[in-house]
């Protein structure tokens, strides 16, 4: 025979479930070890940039700093859409990688 199971005991009242703040904490992104994160996270992702190649770094820093369009970057490095294309998506994919090699701790 199987046994119901029952539910907790400590569950949030419905009509007090909107005025819970059991999760504040995890929202601060103001605590010196979010701080510490972001600015470890910064210097990684810079760093990552600079070791680009100059193509990657270009349109890069066009596409998320400048904020041009890829038929932009295109006119810009006189090369065509889909090499901007995947200049960015290489690049990004860098300093992915960079970003996980800090979240790892590596």
């Amino acid at each position: 025979m199987a046994r119901s199971r029952r539910p907790p005991s400590s569950d949030v009242d419905l009509d007090d479930a909107e005025y819970y703040s059991g999760s504040d904490e995890l929202k601060d992104h103001s605590s010196p070890e979010n701080q510490l994160f972001r600015d470890q996270l910064e210097v990684a992702i810079n760093q990552a940039i600079i070791e680009l190649p100059e193509d990657l770094r270009t349109a890069v820093t066009l596409r998320e700093y400048e904020g041009l369009s890829y038929e932009d970057i295109a006119a810009v490095m006189d090369c065509p859409v889909g090499t901007i294309r995947s200049r960015i998506f290489r690049g990004r994919e860098a300093i992915d990688a960079r970003v996980v090699e800090l979240v790892e701790g590596h």
